[in-house]
């Protein structure tokens, strides 16, 4: 007679399809988490990501949604996988095996498989990221910031999921071994997990529960900022609950009773029944799709948004170049420039030139107070403001607008927006050598688009006073000029953007964000300047290629030939970055999918027979198969796609209460990724069903499959 040891390699050499769906979830799982927490963690992004800026916070929200989805799909990998080892069980308490050498015989199976999947996950995921990455660099850009780098710490993420994954299945078999009734054991594969009853009001009320949740999770924090003065702590998102649950809901009315009315919801009775009898773990699997879809677009639309609006900012710009400095700097004169230009063979068809003046504001500012409270307190230098005169604002534009003596124009977009980002509520400017102090007050708002939010507009008389004795440092040089071709002056262009670095002291290497006005108030009061702490984005002339250089520096020219011809390499990493992440998550939406659909083919294989053996035609046979896969995959695709689109559209027109053509643009650009996305997974769906069909036996396509699932 055989041992038990051989007993168990021959049951497990005939079921090792239940072994190998294990074992590829849980290195899939790993694997997946372990690649992007590897490239979440990469200094190379890291030095990119603002810090506490929202494209972290974005990567982090999406990262939770994917650990969360990966975990529970391994999870349930274990839950069949325990199904199906009850047969094995009962045949060894048939045979007089207790339920020590069962248990110990179970755990080892369980310590090498989770041990040795989490392991080849952890050690290929990072692999796997730079593999990703390099296709990236090769297929699309490579810059010396896209050499991607490491850190061994994103381990202790991997290793946490891992444990995690560790923990449960052990803990899962631990009560799997804990029964003692052998008929309850052998019949463990056999039960099925039914919603019991579900009323016809569950979809109308899961429908306004997540237009409740996620419209009260977005609006939720900025209702707590404007009223209360709070920067809500991140348990806050515990708004966004009702969405999950109005979520839930909907998918279990789908599921179970559909949407369909009258007698046509008797036509697919057969399939809602079988979907409806494992309706548990159909909902929660296509909950986490659903999720995982959202997130995964959530990730896709950041290039195509990013990319069109920057595309119609650099087209619709009034003149092909544009650049300011400060009146102390050595910089390059007209005929430095034209001569530059006669050396690339480029005519400078016009030239416009003015100065202004950067002048300190009074306002209110934010202080911090214990337990993210905050309140405001009046500041004579508030921060600092570029004010320019009228008659220069005029000549600049070609407008012909006239700002009353004592009040101030502030300039938004062509579009009209940007007034959230512009201060209109100064009483007092100050010359900031002199200090001396001019009395105003706002007049109206001007529009044009390459002084957008940064620029003021005075009277020229006011301007005359206020910058009476101020020093050069405090005093700048705006410069438009055209030029003939300007898509075709690459080489001029890069050549002047050096030369403007190269002619730009140290005392501007600054970022946009440093405010001088600011740090002179700060240190006057014998306080830090949030500007020179540690976390705050340093640059330097050494990095001009740089993307953060590009992005932040104050004095940055506006080529629009430049900006449009490298527009790819300065957001490279940003681009590449959620490009991956959509890569990771739309991945495992595909296998959970894909394990979901076999599982249902697995489990309905005599269902199917008796199907047979009563008459049913291949075609009806057929048409259940895929009415039960079409669901899985198509219901969460519908439900993640729609509910991601509204909420990026709700983010669009909340950011300034109004959604511009240039948005528009990239919302359409997002449908036509959704179009394509849909097309990947359309074809992976018929992949499944294809596979489904030939383990069932059932004819598809005119075609008649001969082998069999067995059980």
């Amino acid at each position: 007679m055989k041992n038990f040891g051989k007993i168990n390699t021959a049951l497990r050499r005939k079921n090792k399809k239940n072994y190998a769906l294990l074992v590829a979830c849980i290195f899939f799982s790993v694997l997946l988490i372990t690649a992007y927490v590897s490239m979440m963690r990469s200094p190379t992004v890291l030095a990119i990501l603002p810090e506490g800026g929202d494209s972290r916070k974005q990567m982090m929200m999406i990262f939770v949604l994917a650990a969360i989805g990966c975990g529970f799909f391994t999870t349930y990998a274990a839950s069949i996988f325990f199904r199906y080892k009850s047969r094995e069980a009962g045949i060894f308490m048939a045979l007089g095996a207790s339920r020590g050498q069962i248990s110990r015989q179970l755990f080892y199976e369980l310590f090498v498989i989770s041990a040795g999947s989490c392991a080849a996950g952890a050690l290929l995921g990072t692999p796997l990221a730079w593999c990703i990455w390099q296709l990236f660099r090769t297929l699309l850009v490579d810059t010396q910031e896209m050499t991607l780098a490491f850190d061994p710490q994103a381990y202790m993420f991997a290793l946490a999921f891992s444990l995690f994954i560790f923990i449960s299945i052990f803990i899962m078999g631990r009560r799997f071994i804990r029964r003692t009734n052998i008929i309850d054991i052998v019949n463990e594969q056999r039960k099925s997990e039914p919603i019991r009853e579900v009323k016809p009001w569950y979809g109308p009320v899961g429908i306004v529960l997540m237009i409740v949740g996620g419209f009260g999770g977005y609006i939720a924090p900025t209702i707590f900022i404007k009223v209360y003065q709070w920067y809500p702590p991140a348990w806050t998102n515990i708004i966004y609950l009702p969405l999950f649950i109005g979520l839930y809901m909907v998918l279990i009315h789908t599921v179970v009773r559909g949407w369909k009315h009258g007698k046509s919801r008797y036509k697919n009775i057969i399939t809602n029944s079988l979907m409806k009898f494992q309706g548990k773990q159909t909902v929660n699997n296509m909950l986490v799709i659903t999720v995982l879809i959202a997130g995964a677009y959530f990730a896709a639309f950041y290039t195509p948004m990013l990319g069109t609006g920057a595309m119609q900012e650099t087209e619709k710009r009034p003149v092909d170049y544009a650049f300011h400095y400060r009146a102390d700097q050595n910089m390059l004169t007209r005929s430095d420039i034209t001569a530059i230009a006669a050396e690339e063979g480029v005519t400078i068809t016009s030239w416009k030139d003015a100065e202004f003046a950067v002048l300190g504001q009074d306002g209110q500012h934010e202080v911090d107070d214990e337990g993210g409270k905050y309140h405001y307190e009046y500041s004579k230098l508030n921060g600092a403001g570029k004010y320019i005169a009228e008659s220069n604002y005029n000549a600049m534009t070609g407008q012909n607008i006239n700002v009353e003596p004592g009040r101030f124009a502030a300039v938004l977009a062509d579009d009209g927006t940007g007034d959230n980002m512009i201060q209109v509520d100064a009483t007092w400017l100050t010359n900031m050598t002199t200090r001396k102090m001019l009395s105003v007050s706002f007049q109206k708002y001007l529009r044009y688009e390459m002084m957008a939010s940064s620029y003021y507009v005075l009277d020229d008389a006011d301007y005359a006073q206020i910058t009476a004795g101020l020093a050069n440092e405090w005093r700048e040089k705006l410069v438009y000029f055209n030029v003939e071709g300007a898509l075709l002056t690459y080489d001029f262009a890069k050549k002047l953007y050096n030369s403007i670095v190269d002619h730009s002291g140290p005392e501007c290497e600054l970022p946009e964000f440093y405010d001088r006005v600011e740090k002179i108030a700060a240190d006057k009061a014998s306080e830090t300047y949030w500007g020179d702490t540690e976390q705050m984005t340093k640059i330097s002339y050494a990095g001009r290629d740089s993307s953060e250089f590009k992005q932040f520096w104050e004095y940055m020219p506006q080529f629009r030939v430049l900006d449009r011809n490298n527009f790819v390499a300065t957001y490279a990493v940003f681009l590449m970055l959620f490009i991956f992440i959509a890569i990771i998550c739309f991945a495992a939406v595909l296998v959970i999918g894909y394990t979901r659909c076999l599982t249902i083919a697995i489990n309905n294989l005599q269902v199917y027979e008796d199907l047979r053996r009563l008459g049913a035609t291949p075609k009806y046979l057929y048409n259940s198969i895929k009415g039960q896969i079409s669901k899985v995959f198509g219901v969460p695709g519908i439900v993640g796609t729609s509910l991601i689109y509204i909420f990026y559209v709700m983010i669009m027109f909340f950011n300034d209460n109004m959604i511009t053509q240039s948005e528009i643009s990239g919302l359409i650009s997002c449908l036509f990724v959704i179009a394509g996305m849909s097309v990947v997974i359309w074809i992976f769906h018929r992949f499944t069903l294809h596979k489904v069909c030939k383990m069932l036996n059932v004819k598809q396509s005119g075609k008649q499959h001969t082998n069999k699932c067995t059980e």
